[in-house]
């Protein structure tokens, strides 16, 4: 790590486009839903208990901002569904990857995507190469929102490698197909912030 970075050693994407759910087609567009990862080195792997995390949650700024601008990106339209999760490789801790995650990474994040005024949810674990993590998801400007409760799986073959971090950044264009649980809608929610 130098100065206020971490080194990146790949970068993940992933699309997932959901055309029909239970037999019926997307009422309007399909579910788009994009992951975007970066593989980076965990500075403090192997150095047992570490109290001062502040060098990731500095440095996971500018990868909040590479994430969320990426998977804008590739989502194509406009963010209505956003998470956040982590891998940490088993010479880390839990706590390496979850300060990866923190609200200076997610404000990051947050203003690639055009904004968002809810809470980030995220998912993080201590994992091998390979492992699946579910990245949970919720309307970006209201939590309350039930259609958008959603995650997107996702799994790299190569990692982390035991001295690594994945720092994951999902978005979504809209909420579920067919969703039909109640609770407030987008619009009501969009009312709500007028």
């Amino acid at each position: 790590m130098s100065g206020s970075e971490l080194t990146v050693r790949k970068t993940f994407s992933q699309v997932e486009e959901v055309r029909q759910a239970a037999g019926r087609p997307a009422d309007g567009v399909p579910l788009r839903k994009v992951a975007v990862c970066a593989i980076v080195a965990n500075p403090f792997a192997g150095k047992g208990f570490v109290a001062d995390l502040g060098p990731i949650v500095e440095a996971s700024r500018k990868i909040g901002t590479w994430l969320g601008s990426e998977a804008t990106r590739l989502l194509g339209g406009p963010v209505e569904s956003y998470g956040k999760g982590g891998l940490a490789g088993i010479d880390g801790e839990q706590e390496h990857v979850n300060a990866a995650l923190t609200s200076v990474f997610g404000n990051a994040f947050r203003d690639a995507i055009g904004g968002g005024k809810a809470w980030i949810t995220s998912a993080t674990k201590v994992a091998g190469p390979g492992s699946v993590i579910d990245v949970p998801l919720a309307y970006k400007d209201e939590l309350w929102v039930r259609s958008h409760y959603d995650a997107l799986e996702v799994r790299i073959p190569d990692a982390p490698l035991p001295g690594e971090l994945v720092v994951i950044a999902a978005v979504a264009n809209r909420g579920r197909l067919n969703a039909r649980v109640g609770g407030m809608t987008v619009d009501e929610a969009k009312d709500e912030r007028a």
